[in-house]
């Protein structure tokens, strides 16, 4: 398939990844400290981020397209010669964690537009586009340092199996879309919030049902091999059950993808995090509104325009999480900003 591909720069990856996956609807395809992008068959989209300031150097990191072979780049590339535009094909250049094939061209304007094929998928950046060139040398040195997150995935019809060292995120892809009890349910949430360290995440994907559905499920396409949809308020409550907080509903829209006997059957991605130990200090943190108060799985509740005492380690989750801009933590000492009049 022929994809558009976009890739933009961004002054905090973390939160834009969050950003972009609330906006299309799926996790990233592939994240690293310093990149990530994201692929989509509808439309064929393949989007990137680079951790390089916007301010410094545009929105924009480049645009092109990715092709599905050699000889449609080898095709594109000859109609470009041909109208006169100059290229120089690169052959197995190592970049964004993968081995690709491309050319570059120049716009009227001097944006960069870039056409390649996608060869293998590689677990370092690659010499073909140095970390020092995209974020600079002192913000590479520091990400050089941070360790990666660690990572474990379940996949549906897959053993369940979880790692026995900590890991920072797990990510259950289809797991309860086959036939699972409630207890079964239960035990594998509980071994899943075991495995992750403090602040860790967990991410579910998987079909949902409104109402209990009776029999085998049959659906077509690929979906076919979804035999059961959990009710979805029960799968939240089990999770909650299972000792994770801040669950939020990442992925869940008024119409659904199937229908089984009269019950609608929708896409959902719930986030939700183990919670971090409690630190002794403190902060005071604002509610902006636009609710009357909120109250958190914590027990933390705010009434809106009211400064709340709350530990930091609350607080860092709060900077963290797609909520961060209701919220305010107010400095110990006066911080006088530009305000504007």
């Amino acid at each position: 398939m022929l994809r558009f591909h976009l890739s933009l720069n961004v002054s905090n990856l973390p939160k834009a990844v969050t950003f972009f996956q609330n906006i299309l609807g799926v996790p990233a395809a592939k994240q690293r400290l310093d990149y990530a992008k994201f692929e989509l068959d509808s439309p064929p989209l393949v989007l990137s981020l680079e951790p390089r300031s916007p301010a410094q150097h545009g929105s924009l990191n480049h645009a092109g397209f990715r092709f599905a072979d050699s000889q449609s780049l080898v095709d594109a590339q000859a109609r470009l010669e041909k109208a006169g535009i100059t290229t120089q094909r690169e052959e197995g250049v190592e970049c964004c964690y993968s081995k690709q094939t491309k050319f570059w061209v120049h716009d009227l304007d001097h944006r960069l537009w870039e056409f390649y094929t996608l060869d293998e998928d590689l677990d370092h950046r690659g010499d073909g586009q140095s970390l020092d060139d995209m974020v600079g040398e002192a913000a590479a040195a520091a990400i050089s340092d941070t360790p990666e997150p660690a990572i474990w995935e379940h996949r549906m019809l897959e053993p369940f199996a979880p790692p026995t060292s900590p890991c920072d995120q797990v990510r259950l892809r289809g797991t309860f879309n086959v036939p699972v009890s409630n207890e079964q349910m239960q035990s594998q949430l509980a071994q899943a919030f075991k495995t992750l360290r403090p602040g860790g995440q967990v991410t579910v994907h998987i079909l949902t049902s409104e109402e209990p559905v009776g029999g085998e499920l049959h659906l077509p396409g690929p979906a076919a091999y979804v035999k059961y949809a959990p009710v979805r308020t029960e799968l939240m409550a089990a999770i909650e059950a299972a000792g994770f907080v801040d669950q939020q509903l990442a992925t869940f829209r008024s119409g659904a993808c199937f229908e089984h006997e009269g019950a609608p059957l929708r896409e959902t991605q719930i986030i939700a995090r183990r919670p971090e130990y409690a630190s002794s200090e403190t902060c005071n943190v604002v509610f902006k509104g636009p609710f009357l108060s909120v109250l958190d799985d914590e027990g933390h509740q705010w009434h809106r325009g009211e400064a709340v005492s709350i530990p930091r380690s609350r607080w860092e989750a709060l900077k963290a999480s797609s909520v961060a801009e209701l919220f305010v933590m107010l400095p110990e000492s006066a911080a006088v900003s530009h305000c504007g009049v």
